[in-house]
């Protein structure tokens, strides 16, 4: 005899398939970049999701990186 296993979805991935499915219908093309919490050795994970064409994925990272640059630039 089996028994029914019931799989849970982890919330953060419900949520993050949620924004996932929500940029999708408003958007040509989105990036979405998401990182874990620190563990006790300074690693983390790192997600990236893009939706569309790579070429213009990659225009809005580049662009996006020019931007962070330009605030750092700023700050010193």
């Amino acid at each position: 005899m089996k028994a029914a296993i019931k799989i849970k979805k982890k919330k953060k991935d419900f949520y993050l398939n949620n924004i996932k499915k929500n940029l999708k219908k408003n958007n040509a093309c989105y990036v979405l970049i998401t990182c874990s919490q620190p563990s006790q050795d300074g690693e983390m994970q790192v997600e990236l999701n893009y939706s569309g064409d790579e070429n213009l994925a990659s225009y809005l990272i580049d662009g996006a990186q020019n931007v962070f640059e330009s605030e750092v630039e700023k700050a010193r």
